[in-house]
């Protein structure tokens, strides 16, 4: 089976099933709107799949510095999938032509008052990739099976603003995956119990 066929699949089968309600950030339940944006989930059609990740500019004022899905805040009429195809466009140059796009998945709501809806897309291994230097400071591929294999997970319990949060961080090759951007990861490993065996 070919990626795109099993990611679908996986794709259908776990948005038949209820979504769990975990990794939600306890900050969010007196806020009343929020704002949308969307982000690419990236995978990288190899014989070994990848996410492809950028670091965000330590001048930018939010998440300075930390490992995010290109994408962000949509504009007006734009629907998920438009705005993160937008987003990895502006952000990567990534050509909206190349990436087969399996689907949104279930948003996630910040602190920071956006509501994001991760779009899960297939991506040549090939594509090229010419990075915004405005927006993104360095881009990098971690493998999925690295993602995925629960040895490289690890959950903490941390305090921000008096605030005990749940966390899922992933480690690779100096880069540190958490925040919003390992929320997203482990609500969608979750929601698709992802396996490539």
């Amino acid at each position: 089976m070919n990626l795109v066929a099993h990611l679908t699949r996986l794709y259908v089968e776990g948005h038949a099933r209820p979504a769990p309600p975990m990794w939600q950030d306890p900050r969010i339940q007196h806020m009343a709107s929020f704002k949308p944006a969307s982000v690419l989930v990236a995978v990288t059609d190899r014989p070994e799949p990848g996410l492809l990740l950028i670091h965000r500019p330590d001048t930018m004022r939010a998440h300075p510095g930390q490992v995010a899905f290109p994408g962000g805040r949509r504009d007006e009429g734009e629907d998920v999938t438009a705005a993160a195809l937008r987003e990895a466009h502006e952000e990567l140059g990534i050509d909206p032509a190349r990436v087969t796009v399996i689907g949104p998945s279930d948003i996630y709501r910040t602190a920071t008052g956006y509501e994001i809806t991760p779009v899960i897309g297939v991506v040549p291994a090939d594509i090229a990739i010419t990075p915004c230097p405005t927006e993104v400071a360095s881009w990098f591929e971690v493998p999925l099976a690295h993602v995925l294999d629960p040895a490289n997970r690890v959950t903490r319990q941390m305090e921000h603003d008096g605030v005990s949060l749940q966390v899922m961080e992933i480690l690779w090759q100096g880069h540190r995956i958490w925040g919003v951007t390992g929320a997203i990861l482990a609500r969608l490993i979750r929601r698709l119990d992802w396996t490539l065996a």
